[in-house]
């Protein structure tokens, strides 16, 4: 896995969002932009870490940020978790990975004693220019929005 770091330039990338459209990283050239990655839609985690960012919007934006959440799963799963929790920010649908490899957040993870290969709950702070300025690594589900503001 190799995750990108602090200082890193984020390559170009496009997908789609929950509705088919295609976002890409140069659509946010001179903006702040927080990609946050998740492993599922609608799971628990995912929903508290979503909903909190979606409960601290406005301050978020008031700060400068955009944001942008990636998962694995499809268009329909990611229009159905936006709908249902009324996020105002874009969910990418990246079922072929490109996203997620961009960032290097695919890999091994263990859950009650199995391992397996998924995504890796990281959030990513990237300038105006394009350029890693954080990571964060040990996302809190229920206060991201704080973590990102401190």
């Amino acid at each position: 896995m190799n995750t990108l770091k602090i200082g890193d330039k984020v390559p170009e990338f496009s997908s789609i969002d929950q509705d088919g459209n295609t976002i890409s990283l140069s659509d946010y050239t001179g903006k702040k932009l927080v990609v946050f990655f998740y492993p599922r839609a609608s799971t628990p985690g995912c929903t508290a870490e979503a909903c909190n960012l979606r409960d601290n919007y406005e301050v978020l934006q008031e700060q400068g940020f955009e944001l942008l959440g990636v998962s694995a799963d499809s268009p329909k799963k990611q229009n159905n978790f936006r709908n249902k929790y009324k996020f105002q920010f874009p969910l990418l649908a990246d079922e072929d990975h490109t996203v997620i490899n961009t960032f290097g957040v695919w890999g091994p993870k263990k859950f009650m004693g199995r391992e397996y290969d998924g995504i890796h709950r990281k959030t990513f702070v990237i300038d105006e220019n394009g350029v890693v300025e954080r990571v964060i690594d040990k996302v809190k589900t229920k206060d991201h929005a704080a973590q990102l503001l401190n």
